[in-house]
């Protein structure tokens, strides 16, 4: 009776996940296959799945109506300094936060978590633009990269500090017995030993970054040669004669996703890693 019952809970665990799977991968896997089909046959059949002719051409057209070149250097130039940043940011305050010693330190910490549970949406969008207008970062991605950047990502965050309170501290007073800083151990020490951490932190901040729409539209609408990859591939809609060109955007939405999967697939082991000794340890 006991093994029925772990063999019926087991079955309903892998019956749930398999559900979970298909309801996630669908959007991916239709939008792949309606970036083989004719602009016509998305507008008149766009219900179906499997298109009636695989149109390939898709693509071609889509890379040189665009220019996939400079959009993708553009979003590689965001995504890499956005990553750097976010490692820095996440790996420091969550070790100062976990190792430091000043007042205040858990209402601060708190605070800012308690962060998590209020969107303002665009609401901020204005009074940042302002802000960068005022040093002159309004027309350029290094000032999307800063308001990315000194924003702090609280879930990063989160992640950080409980990664890093997992690091017995008899390593922390082994190293000031031999002379080190605060500072020095976390240069010498604790970023050594994040490396799950700084995969995980990486991957996440790399997602946020390339598939950001809203600031990078915003600061580079006057200058399209400046526009990362996401927002560019959305002006392929507006590329049509007369109806918008949906096949051009969706083959170029194919191409995005495309660094997004491989990034992911290269550092998975350090990503899940990372995301249960921060989420279950801490």
């Amino acid at each position: 009776m006991g093994k029925f019952k772990r063999i019926f809970g087991n079955s309903a665990v892998y019956l749930f996940l398999a559900v979970f799977f298909v309801i996630s991968f669908f959007p991916v896997f239709f939008t792949f296959m309606s970036s083989f089909k004719s602009n016509m046959e998305i507008l008149t059949t766009g219900n179906t799945l499997i298109p009636k002719t695989f149109v390939v051409e898709n693509y071609v057209k889509a890379w040189k109506m665009a220019d996939f070149s400079t959009y993708t250097k553009n979003s590689v130039f965001l995504a890499v300094f956005c990553v750097l940043g976010a490692i820095m940011s996440s790996t420091v305050c969550g070790y100062a936060f976990s190792r430091g010693k000043f007042k205040g330190k858990e209402l601060i910490f708190y605070f800012m978590i308690s962060s998590m549970f209020v969107s303002l949406g665009t609401l901020t969008l204005y009074p940042l633009l302002m802000i960068m207008k005022a040093v002159h970062l309004n027309k350029s991605l290094w000032g999307v990269i800063i308001i990315r950047v000194f924003g702090m990502n609280v879930t990063n965050l989160f992640i950080a500090r409980g990664y890093i309170t997992a690091i017995p501290k008899e390593i922390d007073e082994a190293a000031k017995i031999d002379g080190c800083s605060f500072i020095g151990i976390y240069r010498r020490i604790i970023f050594p030993l994040c490396k799950p951490l700084i995969a995980t932190v990486a991957i996440l901040a790399f997602r946020s970054a390339w598939n950001d729409y809203m600031l990078p539209m915003v600061f580079t609408m006057t200058d399209p040669k400046r526009m990362p990859l996401v927002v560019g591939v959305m002006h392929l809609k507006s590329s049509g004669a007369a109806a918008s060109a949906w096949n051009l955007m969706l083959a170029g939405t194919a191409i995005s996703l495309i660094p997004m999967i491989i990034i992911y697939i290269a550092f998975n082991r350090f990503f899940i890693s990372g995301m249960t000794a921060g989420a279950v340890k801490g």
